[in-house]
Formats: structure tokens, C-alpha cells, sequence
């Protein structure tokens, strides 16, 4: 089995991550994991995870409380789940961000 691991800068002052993890058997892809992070009181804070954990593909949504909001994300494959996770992420991380900070803020909206 082979794993890829790396990371992609999503701003230009490094503030933003994303973490990719990939597992591949036979030239398959049999695992993903996507996670956008970002730097909140110099710790990396994960905001939003996509994986296919639990026997199915799917997004959590991370909140600053713990807790965590979980969607099944039904997509034929994981090619194409892994493509669809690395487009949501890199399009609205800004967005995931600010709903997270307003959260922090104790703003339920």
C-alpha cells in the first residue's frame, strides 16, 4: 500500500492549509482525507475534514466546541470525491473560516 501525504498553502501569508492524505493499493485509490486548517493563536485549527471514515465518504464540518456537523457526500467514487474535496476546500475555505470565527464569537448565524 502506498500513502501520500503533503500539505497546500491557501494564502500568501501561510495562515491557510491544506492536508491531504491519500492511500493507494494496486494502483487504486482506497482512503482520502482532506482537511482545511488554519492558524487561530499559533495553532493549526482544523475547520472542515472531508473522508471517507466510518464505511462512507462524507464532510464534517468542525466547530470551535468540539462538536462537529457531518454530511454523506454521495459520489460514485473516490477519484471523484478526492477532486470534489480539493475544489470545495480551495473555493471556500474564506468561507468555512468565517463561519467558524463567528462561531468562536458566540454568533450562531
Amino acid at each position: 500500500m502506498k500513502k501520500i501525504e503533503f500539505e497546500t498553502i491557501l494564502d500568501k501569508f501561510g495562515h491557510e492549509r491544506l492536508r491531504i492524505r491519500l492511500k493507494i493499493e494496486k494502483g487504486e485509490l482506497i482512503e482520502v482525507v482532506y482537511q482545511y486548517e488554519t492558524l487561530i493563536e499559533d495553532n493549526w485549527t482544523p475547520i472542515v475534514r472531508y473522508d471517507c471514515a466510518h464505511g462512507f465518504f462524507h464532510r464534517d464540518i468542525l466547530k470551535p466546541n468540539g462538536d462537529k456537523e457531518k454530511n454523506e457526500i454521495v459520489i460514485d467514487n473516490l477519484k471523484s470525491a478526492s477532486k470534489y474535496a480539493e475544489q470545495d476546500l480551495k473555493d471556500r475555505w474564506e468561507w468555512y473560516k468565517e463561519r467558524y470565527i463567528k462561531k468562536m464569537k458566540g454568533n450562531k448565524s
